[in-house]
């Protein structure tokens, strides 16, 4: 019997089907597949190995298609996201965020269930934390130092002697297995010699800290550095051994703006449907507020603000040059107006209208959906993609 309060299957369906429901998270299948090709044969130019970020999307079905095999390697940005990839036989992980002691219980829990899966840690204590509780359990935990080359965010200098300090606190199987860098700085400024810059910058620290320590008499196997802004325009990657990256495979309009991944190859938009019209003000309203879109306003900052996303045609094609931007957002209303152009009128997108809006950042806007729906150059939708949600 057919379970009448569920959404229709949307598989088999045109996104222009009433029974696709809305608002619902569309990848188009051909430019993803070119993205991860990209990512792959850069990598290989470079000389490293790809470790995908598989935060973006996190689906095991798009993971397989970007790993270099099923197995991984790839990053992870929770312990959600590790259980999930490793049930569905990926053996390789980085749990890219800092420790939290409390889940040092579930990190070794992964591991026991035969996924390689490290962390990463920037300071002493959290180095303590774990080498006692290695010590307890009788187990091993390999951890990679984050180190800071830019101070955008956490880890600790490479010059610094508290690189070295942390290292001689990891022990009773606490392992030292690498070096972790981000360059945060890559998405500060519109600039692509700024970008280049900042990608010789994360090089250039990784590799010196990774030095430091082998002078200090440790091993350090991965020298692991990445963001798609970097490793897009990354040149030498010279005593590096691995980059991430994870945005790169859906691309948004903060990486467009930044000249990293071109409008035509935005693979992930929402799909809204027009509910109403406020036509004093120029508005239209659709059924896709900031739980469809995030609240993530990014490019407010760049030389293009697209509010909370660009409004496109059910095919994906901007409206009007891309002069239709949903403006303002509530928690399930989205509000789309003219930036620049004669106001819009009730007849240019009537109640019904179908639509699709690129996203500003692509990670939190595919992160609460129950499904994402892969369609082909026809927008019909062919799977409907399992992910992972929460943390």
């Amino acid at each position: 019997m057919t379970n009448c309060l569920r959404p229709a299957d949307p598989v088999g369906r045109l996104l222009t089907d009433p029974e696709v429901a809305t608002p619902a998270f569309v990848i188009d299948d051909a430019k993803l597949q070119v993205n991860l090709d990209c990512a792959k044969e850069k990598a290989a130019r470079l000389g490293v190995t790809l470790r995908p970020h598989l935060k973006t999307h996190k689906s095991i079905e798009i993971a397989r298609r970007q790993m270099l095999s099923p197995e991984g390697p790839a990053t992870v940005s929770t312990l959600a996201e590790a259980r999930y990839f490793a049930e569905n036989g990926v053996k390789d992980l980085i749990y890219a965020v800092g420790i939290a002691p409390q889940k040092l219980a579930d990190v070794a829990a992964i591991r026991e269930a035969g996924c390689d899966l490290k962390i990463i840690l920037d300071n002493v204590a959290a180095a303590k934390a774990v080498s006692a509780f290695c010590a307890g359990r009788d187990v091993t935990i390999p951890v990679l130092i984050e180190v800071d080359c830019d101070g955008h965010r956490s880890g600790v200098r490479p010059e610094s002697e508290l690189l070295i300090e942390i290292a001689r606190a990891l022990t009773d199987g606490a392992e030292l297995a690498g070096v972790f860098t981000h360059a945060g700085a890559s998405y500060d400024v519109e600039n692509l010699a700024v970008i280049r810059r900042a990608a010789a910058n994360e090089r250039d620290g990784i590799v010196t800290a990774a030095n430091r320590l082998r002078e200090a008499g440790f091993e350090v196997r991965i020298v692991s550095i990445g963001s798609t802004p970097t490793m897009t325009h990354a040149e030498d990657e010279t005593g590096v051994t691995e980059i991430r990256a994870g945005v790169y495979a859906l691309g948004d309009l903060f990486m467009m703006n930044l000249g990293v991944v071109p409008m035509d190859r935005i693979a992930g938009t929402v799909l809204c449907t027009v509910i109403g019209h406020q036509p004093e003000k120029g508005q239209v309203i659709v059924d896709a507020g900031w739980m469809a879109m995030s609240r993530d306003r990014g490019t407010a900052r760049q030389h293009c603000d697209f509010g909370y996303g660009l409004v496109c045609d059910v095919d994906g094609r901007p409206l009007r040059g891309c002069d239709i931007r949903m403006t303002g957002a509530n928690q399930e209303h989205g509000i789309i107006e003219a930036a620049a152009g004669d106001r819009l009128k009730p007849e240019d997108l009537p109640v019904g209208t179908r639509l699709r809006i690129m996203p500003n950042h692509a990670c939190p806007t595919a992160a609460p959906y129950e499904k994402l729906l892969l369609v082909n150059e026809e927008g019909r939708v062919t799977a409907a993609l399992d992910h992972v949600r929460g943390w």
